[in-house]
């Protein structure tokens, strides 16, 4: 498990591009046969991928000091490959592409599996720290009822999956869904915001292979920017806008974690302030 320590907005602005990359950028979150996990000081979320030639276990490190994963923890994952299956407590769930699994606090065997190990499933997932157990869930992204938002005349034109979230898949503390991106349309969360209770992590994907996202962040006045390329992830903190553009339509899965769970508690950015 890789560690990433918070950073303060005012030393991020001295910061050379690589030093950016180091300590916000996620890459090669799908290793065939290996589980990747990043955990972040900024609310102390885990995000990763599990990408299962053989049955791969969800395994507890040093690092969260717990006799198993989700002793202390919850998590919500989103198969973004092939079809595959996640075992919990010898319960099994298999998720197509896009559908998702909210896991509660306590469960102690949680095993990923690919139905076709030569083109294995892909698991996304963020993991926070819980308190409570919530059910355990499966979420088929046939039964989400999308928001759409944005227009074709801005290049935001997207519809919102919201996975976990309260009034659904009720959870601690993780907030998750996926953003769509129609065709034609590059701009994410453009006017932008912050929200200084909650961090978040936005993890891009169905990115053809010579596109790339331009992400933004920093403090509005202090923009900075990262090259985001398919299948990769970015860690943005609460004092930070979180936002970007591609250079072709694209598709993130975000995760949130901190003080509440409501979706449009944001602090808005009038795009005067932005520099």
């Amino acid at each position: 498990m890789e560690i990433r320590y918070p950073s303060h907005p005012q030393d991020v602005k001295r910061y050379t591009t690589d030093q950016l990359r180091k300590d916000f950028l996620i890459q090669e979150i799908f290793v065939p046969g290996e589980t990747k996990m990043v955990y972040s000081h900024f609310d102390r979320i885990i995000a990763g991928g599990i990408c299962p030639t053989a049955p791969l276990a969800l395994e507890a490190g040093k690092e969260i000091a717990a006799d198993f994963f989700l002793q202390r923890r919850e998590i919500g994952i989103i198969n973004i490959g092939a079809p595959g299956k996640v075992l919990v407590d010898g319960a099994e769930y298999p998720l197509k592409k896009t559908d998702g699994l909210y896991i509660g606090m306590g469960a102690q065997k949680v095993t990923f599996t690919s139905d076709d190990p030569s083109n294995p499933a892909k698991f996304y997932f963020n993991s926070t720290p819980a308190h409570k157990t919530y059910p355990t869930v499966k979420i088929l992204v046939d039964n989400i009822v999308p928001a759409a938002l944005g227009s074709i005349s801005q290049s935001n034109e997207r519809k919102i999956y919201k996975y976990i979230v309260p009034g659904g898949v009720e959870s601690c503390q993780l907030v998750m869904g996926m953003t769509v991106l129609a065709p034609g349309n590059m701009w994410n969360s453009m006017p932008c915001h912050t929200h200084e209770r909650r961090m978040e992590v936005y993890f891009y994907f169905d990115l053809a292979p010579e596109s790339v996202v331009f992400h933004l962040m920093g403090e509005p006045g202090e923009t900075r920017h990262v090259v985001i390329r398919n299948e990769e992830a970015i860690i943005s903190p609460s004092w930070s806008i979180h936002s970007g553009v591609g250079t072709g339509n694209y598709t993130f899965i975000w995760g949130m974690a901190g003080e509440n769970q409501k979706f449009d508690d944001m602090d808005h950015i009038p795009m005067s302030c932005l520099k």
